[in-house]
Order: structure tokens, then C-alpha cells, then sequence
């Protein structure tokens, strides 16, 4: 007996060259780009691998957890890190990167992340690369929770090594994962003698082997059920325009931070300049825990697209995720609801709130 999603036909060099197509284009970029077979924390470790070395010094920008995992894999090759770490419920700036810059000429490398979906910040990329474009160092962006729900624009912005995963706005699995390489990142990796080799965090492999090779023959069985989910997300995404994706992220974020804020909860992160499309997060009173709290929510309604926040923040913290499909507002009213149940208080100001947010952000 056949299944549909057992029972497939090999995955081509074709196919998976026409998907990376997808991606390029999904990006702007006429940068190579690597599909990776696993989530992507595999291609922001290879990047770092390849690019950082024993005498490089790095700028590790920390605005959540991801860059306290960057700032150890950069130590881990041996290059000398210098951390630009802001508090978590705000954005860093090109002015503070350029004045990090600045006071360390020998700064080669600079590591960012665009969106973090754990804190719900997202940094001003443009900006922060035009500083980086001017100092010459090469510029690694982990634009995991970004892509689909905000601009990304890595060639505009000088990005040289852009990480993407589809597990978020993108709405997809979290098995698959990108990056684009530009020709400066594909140089400095040449020219570092620990840069993985013959391993699955090679991208050399990748380029001497496949793209080098004309992409006739793929270097391992791909991932097939995550390619094929790959590719529906990029026709999905196509067939809805980009924009139209990116404007329903920002409508759930208004929507979810007006109708928290007739819930008696507050921002996370107070700024809407600094705050992520991707998932909007927000703080609970002193004297409430909100893991407790959206375990109740959660009891309420087990499909609200809620979570606490990680680690330390578990106590304080209220992650509400507009990933992909469940940015819209139908999915905010959901999780406004399941949360005044766990507050016990009258979701409809906070409903009523929400959807004019919506409607006023999607005109």
C-alpha cells in the first residue's frame, strides 16, 4: 500500500537547484545560497566556523539568547570576541555598532541577529550594516525569524552571510534551513585553514562540490519531506506576494499589542519601532508568574498560539507567535481569549481593541 508521504519519488539535483532558486528569490540576493539539511542552527554554527579563526577578533552583537550561543562558538575557534550586549526588551543601533567599530579597528567579523522571536526585538539591519560596510568587516545575519515578517534586504544591506530557517513567519518545518554566501564570505572561508572540511558543517563542501560542480549531483540524500514543505512555502508565500505576508505579520503584532493592553499587560518590549512582527511579547504584573499563566491559557484553549518565555524569563514573560499562518486575527482572538481566561477577566474590551488595531493596520 502506497502513502503519500512515504512512497516518494528521488528528490532531483534539479528540483533542489530549483529550489534554492526560490529562496534567492525569496531573499534578493544574487549571493549563492546553501540549502541545509537541518534546523538552522546548523548553518549560523558553519558560518561561524568558516569565518572565524584564531587571530580574527569578532563583534558579537547580544540583544537575546542566540548571541550568547554565538559569542561561545566564536570563542570555540579561537577568535577574540568583543559582546555589544543591550537589554533584551530593546533594540541595539548602528551608532552603538559603529562606536563598538570604532574603538576596535581590528574587529573582522560581526554577528547579528535580526529578529528575535524569544524577546520579540528586532534590530535596525540597515543601519547597523552600513556601519559594518564601512569598517570592511564580513557580516553574518541569523535572519531566522525575520524572513517573511519584515524587510530583508541582505545584498542592500551588506549582509554577507544570511541565515534563514521556515519554521516561523515562513510558516514550515524546522528541518530545512538556508544561507546566502556572498563572494567575500566565500573568500575568507577559502582562506581559513580550520574551516570544516568533509563535515556536515562545510559549506565549502557545498561550493566546490555542487555549486563549483554546475549542480549536477547533490553531496548526500537530501531531506526530502522538509524540501517538498520547503518548496509549498515559497509557492505559498508567491501566491499571496510578499508584502501581503509581511503586512498580515505587522496587523497580528498591532492587533495582539492593543489587545493586551486592555488585558492589563504591557509590552515587553515598549517600543513598536523595536518590536518583532514575528511574535509579540509581553510582561505580567510583579506578583503573577507567567509560565502559570499560560498554562491556564493553554487549559483554556490548547491550540493559542502562546508560550512563556524561555529560561530566565519564564516568570515574567508572555510570548504570543504570529508564525506564518497564525498571523491573523482570528488566531490573535484566540489568544487574547484563552488569556483574560487565565487573567479571569472580560476578554471583549481586549477583543474589541484588537480588532480595531487589525483594521486600522491593514488599511
Amino acid at each position: 500500500m502506497t502513502h503519500p508521504l512515504l512512497d516518494l519519488p528521488p528528490l532531483t539535483a534539479e528540483r533542489f537547484a530549483s529550489i534554492e532558486r526560490g529562496v534567492a528569490g525569496l531573499l534578493g540576493t544574487g549571493h549563492d545560497v546553501v540549502i541545509t539539511q537541518g534546523e538552522a542552527l546548523l548553518p549560523l554554527e558553519a558560518c561561524i566556523r568558516s569565518g572565524a579563526r584564531p587571530g580574527s577578533t569578532a563583534l558579537n552583537v547580544v540583544t537575546g539568547p542566540y548571541g550568547t550561543t554565538f559569542g561561545n562558538w566564536l570563542r570555540d575557534c579561537g577568535a577574540s570576541v568583543v559582546d555589544l550586549a543591550v537589554p533584551f526588551d530593546t533594540a541595539v543601533t548602528g551608532e552603538q555598532v559603529a562606536r563598538a567599530l570604532a574603538a576596535h579597528p581590528e574587529i573582522d567579523f560581526v554577528s547579528l541577529v535580526h529578529a528575535e522571536a524569544a524577546t520579540g526585538n528586532t534590530n535596525p539591519v540597515a543601519e547597523i550594516g552600513e556601519a559594518v560596510r564601512a569598517h570592511g568587516a564580513l557580516f553574518m545575519l541569523d535572519a531566522v525569524a525575520s524572513v517573511g515578517a519584515e524587510p530583508l534586504l541582505p545584498d542592500a544591506w551588506g549582509v554577507d552571510l544570511c541565515v534563514i530557517g521556515a519554521q516561523k513567519a515562513m510558516g514550515g518545518p524546522a528541518g530545512v534551513s538556508a544561507v546566502s554566501v556572498s563572494d567575500r564570505a566565500w573568500a575568507r572561508f577559502a582562506a581559513n585553514p580550520a574551516a570544516p572540511r568533509r563535515s556536515y558543517l562545510s559549506l565549502l563542501d557545498w561550493k566546490e562540490r555542487w555549486i563549483d560542480g554546475g549542480r549536477k549531483a547533490l553531496l548526500h540524500a537530501p531531506a526530502q519531506l522538509e524540501m517538498l514543505a520547503l518548496e509549498a512555502c515559497l509557492d505559498r508565500i508567491a501566491a499571496e506576494g510578499l508584502p501581503a505576508v509581511m503586512a498580515r505579520h505587522a496587523a497580528a503584532a498591532a492587533a495582539t499589542r492593543a489587545g493586551a493592553v486592555a488585558l492589563g499587560l504591557s509590552a515587553y518590549v515598549p517600543l513598536d519601532a523595536e518590536a518583532a512582527p514575528v511574535a509579540t511579547t509581553l510582561r505580567v504584573a510583579d506578583a503573577v508568574d507567567a509560565s502559570e499563566v499560560v498554562a491556564k491559557a493553554l487549559s483554556a484553549d490548547p491550540a493559542a498560539a502562546l508560550a512563556a518565555g524561555g529560561g530566565a524569563l519564564a516568570r515574567e514573560m508572555i510570548r504570543v507567535n504570529h508564525y506564518g499562518p497564525a498571523a491573523a486575527l482570528d488566531s490573535v482572538r484566540s489568544s487574547l481569549t484563552a488569556l483574560a481566561a487565565a487573567l479571569s477577566t472580560d476578554p471583549t474590551p481586549a477583543l474589541s481593541a484588537a480588532e480595531s488595531a487589525w483594521t486600522t493596520a491593514r488599511a
